[in-house]
């Protein structure tokens, strides 16, 4: 009698779902901040009128940063199984691997087009 006791006040994985889980207002409030000092920061690459290469690098990178931070803490990726978060974080990170294969493969393309129609004038 007393196990069955035991096991009506431990909560189960269907009331701990149902209940949801409530994180504390300090996280939000940081990752909030967090995100406005990003932004501040993607501001002022155009505010000190930073060009090239450095520019857009230090746009996509605050970009990625706090498209991480929104999709680690409002999307509550940060508490989700390892297989969820690499099923749905590994495909971009992929995408923007091939794209940067695809770029390196465009300059060889545009080197040897340049070599071969100039020496043939």
């Amino acid at each position: 009698m007393a196990e069955v006791t035991l096991n009506a006040t431990l909560p189960t994985a269907a009331t701990a779902h149902a209940e949801g889980h409530q994180h504390p207002i300090k996280l939000y409030l940081v990752v909030w901040g967090w995100l406005f000092v990003l932004s501040t920061c993607s501001y002022l690459v155009d505010y000190f009128n930073l060009q090239g290469h450095l520019r857009w690098s230090l746009i996509v990178l605050f970009m990625m940063l706090k498209a991480g931070l929104i999709v680690a803490v409002f999307m509550h990726m940060a508490w989700e199984r390892l297989a969820l978060a690499y099923a749905i974080l590994l495909p971009p990170l992929l995408l923007l691997v091939f794209v940067g294969i695809m770029a390196f493969e465009s300059d060889y393309t545009l080197l040897s087009r340049i070599v071969f129609f100039k020496a043939g004038v």
